[in-house]
């Protein structure tokens, strides 16, 4: 009996959320029970949410986000961990991040991926359309806290950058520097060192377009205390990167080993929440330029005809005058 429940809930596990595969290293009964456990999984401002780009606001207030000292994070070498639900490297704070109400610090970056055979793999979604994989960076509030642990339980203490990844045609050399040491730290809890490199060549080329809301770490205690900044451009990766993401890590320390995939958490009830916009949408970009030569025709059209009736004017006016004239010679 108890051999069919569980094979019933591995069955709803991997038919929930519409064919995406939910992961469970966290909370072994799936994300539906992470409340019972963790009652903040249950609120109302969880993450990730599905941005539907149609319903967010253009915000003009929201400054381009400013990297400082990623190029270069100090000499130190960077610990790369796999803690069983994901890849996570340390960042010193020397990192940080301008253009937010106040200092964030860098504290790690993590990623989320699917499995191999499916297209899909990060957790925030645009327009119900999920990518490869999602680069997450984690900043703490160092004016207001003084670590990433007090800060993960106060009210935007954390800010995190949400990158989505996608397939490319060329290897990127900045993942390669994290992707390249997957295979010294296959099990869980197992680390290794990753010389410094430029981080931000993870992440996409252009940081002014970005999408900004309130939410909560994606995975439990699900403590929702974060101002996320999910950017609109993309990174890229090649094939050959994303295979050796999905397939080189386990989530167990010893065998049996367990392959770590599917860490990705299903979008959440985007609720009473505002989305807003750097930048205007394409579609309301479009109906602007739109309305502006529609508004430009119609100015055109009414000058014209102003123009032609002017000039009627004037014919009849010299005609009235030739007439009068005429008259007074007769």
């Amino acid at each position: 009996m108890l051999f069919f429940t569980l094979l019933l809930e591995v069955i709803w596990i991997l038919t929930a959320n519409g064919g995406r595969y939910i992961w469970v290293s966290v909370c072994p009964h799936g994300q539906d029970h992470w409340p019972a456990s963790y009652p903040e999984c249950g609120s109302n401002a969880q993450s990730p949410i599905n941005i539907q780009t149609d319903s967010v606001t253009f915000d003009p207030d929201l400054l381009p986000l400013q990297p400082h000292g990623y190029e270069q994070p100090g000499t130190e070498p960077l610990n790369l961990h796999n803690n069983g639900h994901t890849v996570q490297l340390s960042l010193p704070s020397t990192l940080y991040l301008e253009g937010l109400p106040r200092k964030y610090v860098a504290a790690q970056l993590h990623l989320h991926w699917g499995q191999k055979g499916t297209p899909w793999g990060s957790e925030h979604l645009i327009n119900g359309k999920a990518t490869a994989a999602e680069l997450h960076i984690v900043h703490y509030d160092s004016e207001s806290y003084e670590s990433l642990s007090e800060a993960a339980q106060r009210p935007q203490g954390l800010a995190v950058l949400g990158i989505l990844i996608e397939v490319g045609e060329t290897k990127n050399p900045a993942y390669e520097h994290i992707l390249s040491h997957l295979h010294e730290i296959k099990h869980k809890d197992q680390k290794t060192s990753v010389p410094p490199f430029n981080v931000r060549g993870l992440l996409p080329p252009l940081l002014a377009q970005y999408f900004r809301y309130n939410g909560s770490l994606t995975t439990p205690p699900c403590y929702q205390s974060v101002l996320w900044t999910v950017f609109h451009r993309r990174a890229q990766i090649s094939t050959e990167q994303l295979e050796r993401l999905r397939e080189t890590l386990f989530s167990t320390e010893e065998e049996p080993s367990e392959p770590l995939v599917q860490n990705y958490r299903a979008p959440q009830p985007l609720n009473q929440r505002m989305v807003f916009a750097s930048f205007i949408q394409g579609e309301m970009l479009s109906l602007g330029v739109g309305i502006l030569v529609g508004c430009l025709c119609l100015l055109l059209a009414v000058y014209f005809i102003a123009r032609k009736i002017r000039r009627k004017r004037l014919r009849n006016r010299k005609s009235v005058v030739f007439t009068s004239a005429r008259a007074t010679e007769a």
